[in-house]
């Protein structure tokens, strides 16, 4: 059967981005189908909008260290429009930078969402286009929870906070995830004033308790109030805003509440059922371990499969996906098998990558874990960014199953963990070499240190060492 593609791709987020590129450079001939902007959330209303206002806040907060602002929580001067600053980026960006990158691919662009109309036909805006492999890219979007009294109020989510005119004066944080933690820490930074509300005893419950502890005092520190171990009893608009009154009876009015719990799928539109693709049982398409969907020939990429929710995760699913549809059984990749560190970019960032010691104690692996604190560091102490530590977790041959960091420059020092640890590098390797100093990368070659000193207290090697010392 003649197909009118090689390769047609929906939704052109991290995923899609990476599917039609590479594909048309391969010298494919690539349709992709976009319903609203390129670059998906991650580009639009996700991690770099998000980043952007993290680096304002942080300069105004900079600032008010050093003296220039009085020390108390103020909306920033009128003059000052940090959304209108962060759009002009984003547009020059997506018109400048990105569209030119797909020259060689055939857009269909914000003329409507794609359908199926069976396993080798997609419609879009009232036309039909075929292909020979098509590669899912949806993404998912952000979760509404039934708090009593939503849907007599009106919200925020991520992919509406970067169009507001103002930074409010208040605002209420619905959960304690990543996107919960940067939005409160930029948002108190310039000049708004925050509360957390979340289910449990503390943020990112399933990380690190130490390492979140460094993370809540900063957010503390800055002024942040984090009302644990409750949720939303009550929503309702109170003069031009929001009042919240939680389930210990605590009331809150507010300006807005941002809603960051979570991330739901939504396929209705695409009608996967004409395509005999199935879903799992958390609403996420089903892949294999080559990320082809229940038709082979179908592949599903980033967000929408549930594995990994980062947008460079998504890229690289993206990436595996085409090699896979292209190479013999034998050369197709699993990509379950490659690493996925990640990056929280507060002030401290935290950042992970491998295993927990919760995993590894389910697994009854024998392991140490190996610390170095940035207050220990004296490049760390001069340039006043001491809170924070390493910590590895290390089998006793050396191999590394788990990294936490928390602290300056964190999301750039995981990325040697991350690669040690998909090409099994051991200890010793990192600890032999040569990092730039002072760079808060070194900490990461004191964890090596540490390591090798903590074997040096065996009697036996400390016997071996004076052995070949007296030749």
């Amino acid at each position: 059967m003649a197909y009118d593609y090689d390769v047609l791709v929906i939704g052109l987020g991290p995923a899609g981005m990476a599917v039609s590129i590479m594909a048309s450079e391969m010298g494919l001939k690539v349709c992709a189908i976009e319903k609203h902007n390129v670059g998906g959330e991650c580009m639009n209303v996700g991690c770099i909008p998000s980043k952007a206002l993290l680096r304002i806040s942080k300069v105004r907060h900079g600032v008010e260290r050093l003296g220039e602002y009085e020390m108390e929580q103020r909306p920033l001067p009128a003059t000052l429009k940090p959304f209108d600053m962060i759009q002009k980026h984003l547009d020059y960006i997506s018109e400048k930078k990105t569209m030119g990158m797909f020259k060689k691919v055939e857009m269909v662009y914000r003329k409507g969402a794609a359908k199926f109309v069976d396993a080798h036909t997609i419609e879009a805006g009232g036309k039909q286009y075929s292909a020979k492999r098509i590669f899912i890219c949806t993404g998912t979007r952000p979760s509404a929870p039934d708090f009593p009294g939503i849907d007599k109020i009106d919200y925020l989510t991520n992919e509406n906070i970067f169009k507001l005119d103002k930074v409010p004066e208040s605002m209420i944080i619905a959960g304690g995830g990543a996107i919960a933690c940067e939005m409160a820490q930029a948002f108190q930074r310039l000049g708004c004033k925050v509360s957390m509300i979340i289910r449990g005893p503390r943020l990112m419950r399933r990380e690190d308790p130490e390492a979140v502890d460094v993370l809540e005092q900063s957010l503390i520190q800055d002024g942040v109030t984090i009302l644990r171990n409750q949720k939303p009893l009550s929503l309702m608009p109170h003069n031009g805003g929001i009042r919240m009154i939680t389930s210990d009876g605590v009331e809150v009015d507010a300006d807005h509440i941002l809603l960051a719990a979570g991330r739901a799928y939504d396929f209705s539109a695409l009608n996967l059922d004409a395509a005999g693709v199935r879903q799992n049982p958390e609403g996420a398409i089903s892949v294999d371990k080559y990320l082809r969907t229940s038709q082979s020939h179908i592949y599903a990429c980033g967000d929408c499969n549930g594995y990994a929710q980062f947008s460079h995760a998504a890229m690289h699913q993206g990436m595996i996906a085409l090699m896979n549809c292209m190479a013999p059984l034998f050369m197709k990749k699993d990509f379950k098998k490659f690493v996925v560190p990640w990056t929280v970019f507060t002030e401290p960032q935290f950042s992970r990558v491998g295993m927990s010691e919760d995993e590894l104690k389910a697994k009854k692996f024998r392991y140490e874990a190996v610390r170095v604190n940035y207050g220990d560091y004296g490049a760390a102490i001069a340039e006043h960014v001491e809170a924070g530590f390493l910590r590895a977790l290390i089998s006793p041959l050396g191999r590394i199953y788990g990294i936490t960091i928390v602290g300056e420059g964190s999301g750039e020092m995981i990325n040697e963990w991350a690669l040690a640890i998909q090409k099994n590098i051991r200890i010793h390797d990192i600890m032999m070499l040569q990092h730039s100093f002072p760079t808060m990368g070194f900490l990461s070659k004191r964890i090596g240190e540490n390591w090798m000193m903590g074997k040096m207290q065996s009697p036996w090697l400390k016997r071996i060492c004076r052995l070949f010392f007296g030749k």
